[in-house]
């Protein structure tokens, strides 16, 4: 039998690679599993996270490097919503003025209307989020942008609070909300009603920012060809982004987890 003489560094080379690589199978296993489970939505940060409370003590910096041995990265890349904000009634004092925190759910809420287009038709999304955890309070769609939209979202929402107490509504100057009948609504229920200043999309970035996840977590990653599996994706989307998908700014849990633990201390 003939032996072969290797140097004693590549011996070690293997045998420390060897090792590395059995080190850290469980880590891929896992982090392949958040990463398909979330459809590649999830970055380094927020895999970290997942494969922690699943037992990991891998920091983020070895994740990174371990989803780069895999071939693997977020398929997400933001693009930046703008929306037409037009004068035809009365505009409402900018009530939130960007102050963005809130210590309780139903304190401060936000909303607006975004579109979406497949092939020669449109669909209207139009949410209501509560600034407190980012959790969507009721939602609408409509193939076409009208004032029932907004008025069905309203009663979806009202069905979720008793008597608010001091809360705001806010919105950009969009004209379903310069509406008096809008207005009358909210006035009815004890909302105070805010608006962003004309032009100015940084007034209301928390809605804002929402369609821009929606849309780069969902829309731009697929190829619609229907409006109404594009609505249903949407609906699966909203109950996903509510109920499992974690965000940094929330400890790492879903907006109803962070309710949910707020509730229960």
């Amino acid at each position: 039998m003939e032996l072969f003489e290797i140097p004693r560094s590549n011996f070690y080379y293997h045998i420390k690679n060897s090792a590395q690589a059995s080190k850290y199978k469980e880590a891929k296993k896992q982090i392949r599993q958040v990463y398909d489970r979330h459809k590649g939505r999830f970055g380094y940060r927020r895999i970290t996270m997942m494969i922690r409370k699943m037992g990991s003590e891998l920091n983020h910096k070895t994740v990174l490097k371990l989803m780069k041995s895999m071939g693997l990265k977020s398929l997400i890349r933001l693009k930046r919503y703008r929306s037409y904000k037009g004068q035809t009634g009365r505009v409402a004092p900018n009530i939130l003025n960007r102050d963005f925190k809130s210590e309780k759910p139903s304190q401060k809420w936000a909303t607006d209307v975004s579109e979406f287009r497949v092939k020669d038709k449109k669909l209207f999304l139009s949410p209501i989020i509560d600034l407190f955890n980012g959790e969507i309070i009721s939602y609408n769609l409509s193939e076409s942008a009208n004032f029932k939209q907004v008025t069905q979202m309203l009663e979806t929402a009202f069905k979720k609070i008793n008597k608010p107490e001091n809360l705001v509504l806010h919105s950009d100057q969009g004209w379903q909300y310069q509406m008096s009948k809008y207005q009358k609504i909210l006035e009815s229920k004890g909302i105070i009603q805010s608006m962003s200043r004309k032009g100015n999309c940084l007034d209301n970035a928390i809605i804002e920012n929402f369609f821009g996840t929606i849309k780069s977590e969902l829309f731009y990653l697929n190829k619609y060809q229907s409006t109404d599996q594009l609505k249903e994706d949407i609906k699966e989307y909203i109950d996903y982004y509510n109920n499992d998908r974690i965000r940094l700014n929330l400890n790492g849990m879903s907006p109803a987890q962070y309710r949910a633990h707020h509730t229960n201390r």
